[in-house]
């Protein structure tokens, strides 16, 4: 990926989302999605280099959604973080282990643990270790 298209993602990153707080908001996200090509990044790990469709996405998207509604064990969403609410190209997904704290201006913001997106993401940079629990979750994918 070049320096300009690692700028334009990183910009897109930090622009206007649109959080998803309901639980039924998610599912009509993941309906979205499912239909198309996407590429399904954890950050700290290896960039994708090709968007999943299909069965491989539809296992990896339902499972995503099984580890947030088991570990989010609330009566909202709220840690998901699109672009476009009908027409989705960027998704964030904030791990529900570490979220962090987003009111602090002087704390390094916490990036999301998962990136989908319609383009190829670049490297976002991480401050801690992947924790071994998402490591394995994620190698339940890598083949």
């Amino acid at each position: 990926m070049d320096d300009l298209a690692a700028e334009v993602f990183h910009t897109r990153l930090k622009g206007t989302f649109y959080g998803i707080l309901q639980w039924q908001q998610l599912d009509v996200l993941w309906e979205h999605v499912k239909g198309n090509p996407w590429f399904f990044y954890q950050v700290g790990e290896t960039l994708p280099v090709t968007p999943l469709n299909g069965d491989e996405l539809t296992v990896r998207i339902d499972a995503l959604n099984t580890l947030l509604r088991h570990e989010h064990d609330y009566h909202y969403c709220g840690i998901v973080y699109v672009d476009h609410v009908e027409r989705p190209t960027l998704i964030k997904v904030y791990d529900p282990c570490t979220l962090g704290s987003s009111c602090s201006h002087n704390a390094t913001p916490t990036p999301p643990r998962w990136i989908l997106s319609i383009a190829q993401p670049s490297p976002v940079e991480i401050h801690a270790p992947v924790p071994n629990n998402r490591r394995r979750w994620w190698q339940l994918f890598s083949g």
